[in-house]
């Protein structure tokens, strides 16, 4: 039994897992536990996997009514969550992140299922820091976040994040071609999440007349939301034929091995990409994030030399192709940071996962 909402950083990552022990052959069945409501509810049941829900809310961040009800759910949560696991009998229960799991996963603990939580960033959620009391695992992907569980070191294990095992194994190949780019040219990939990041395009289109010239290519994603609002600042502008705009990509990660750069933000399940494969990469973090988590992921790889960290208040155009201009330029620097990357990687996170879940069944 897996839970996991919210976003996609705390969905991918059990998705990920579960697709390695079916492919080991190890999952005589699943229930994955989330929200009627959140963005679990579509991805999950699209990949085929058996999904029930939860009504649940999280916490106000400040002294609030809304806090009164949310407490009351959790209390009928816990409830359904307590027969849930009476009837599915899972062998273990794992939390991915997001206030969904924190009712599968404590009333799973005070039943005696053996439980684990994964904690993707380098800074822990407010549920995994509470069910980190409860579980008999914490499974964390960045070293910084042990010291989130200062009082639970003994239960903590460093495997990195599923999605890391899912990438790893990814060989180049000739996708570049289906956006009219050359497979035999180094190439850039701008890529603001799966929503896309206005101050990143911003900072694209500024930039845009000056890779004109430039001996690598650009693969600009805007993100669908945003692309009909660049295509129209960018009309204005000639793009020079080495940049290719584009809305969105399906399936990103079979299009990584053949990225030279990212430049993009620095969210779990991008860095756990990045990482497998060794990408070098400049990363914008998101300030608009809970905790600044994903300041705390960058500057964790910009310490190693396998990312140039650029905050969002420093980004121009100007910034921004100095920092890839720097970097493409020597391909001295584009070795150090592929091998400083590949350090920070967890190529066999599911397995190492799979292994201390096999541990605490037996």
């Amino acid at each position: 039994m897996i839970s996991g909402g919210g976003t996609g950083g705390h969905i991918y990552p059990a998705l990920a897992l579960i697709k390695r022990l079916q492919e080991r052959q190890l999952l005589d069945a699943v229930m994955y536990v989330g929200t009627p409501k959140g963005l679990e509810s579509r991805i999950v049941p699209a990949a085929g996997i058996p999904f029930e829900t939860i009504e649940l809310q999280g916490f106000r961040r400040r002294l609030t009514w809304d806090n009164v009800h949310t407490v009351t759910l959790f209390i009928q949560a816990v409830r359904r969550a307590k027969q849930m696991v009476r009837d599915f009998k899972p062998d273990i229960v794992i939390g991915t992140g997001g206030y969904v799991s924190s009712a599968i996963v404590y009333a799973a603990a005070r039943a005696h299922v053996p439980t684990m939580i994964h904690e993707q960033n380098s800074i822990a959620g407010v549920t995994n820091k509470f069910l980190a009391h409860y579980v008999d695992k914490i499974l964390i992907a960045f070293p910084d976040a042990a010291g989130q569980f200062k009082h639970q070191q003994q239960k903590i294990a460093l495997v990195g994040n599923p999605r890391a095992q899912e990438v790893a194994g990814l060989q180049p190949n000739d996708r570049l071609s289906e956006f009219a780019l050359s497979p035999d040219r180094s190439t850039v990939l701008v890529f603001g999440g799966s929503r896309g990041a206005a101050p990143i395009n911003n900072a694209v289109i500024e930039a845009v007349p000056d890779f004109a010239g430039q001996s690598y290519q650009v693969l600009f994603v805007t993100g669908n939301a945003h692309y009909e609002a660049v295509t129209a600042k960018l009309a204005a502008i000639k793009v020079p034929g080495n940049v290719k705009v584009v809305p969105y990509i399906d399936n990103m990660p079979a299009i990584l091995p053949d990225i030279t750069l990212l430049v993009g933000r620095a969210g779990a399940t991008s860095i756990a990409e990045i990482t497998a494969l060794g990408i070098p990469s400049i990363l914008v973090p998101s300030p608009y994030v809970t905790h600044n988590h994903q300041t705390k992921n960058a500057q964790s790889m910009a310490s190693t030399g396998a990312a140039v960290l650029l905050p969002e208040s420093d980004l121009t155009g100007k910034s921004l192709l100095n920092a890839i201009t720097v970097i493409m330029g020597d391909d001295d620097r584009q070795k150090k940071m592929h091998t400083a990357t590949l350090a920070l990687g967890h190529p066999q996170a599911s397995d190492d996962i799979i292994a201390i879940m096999q541990d605490l069944i037996h």
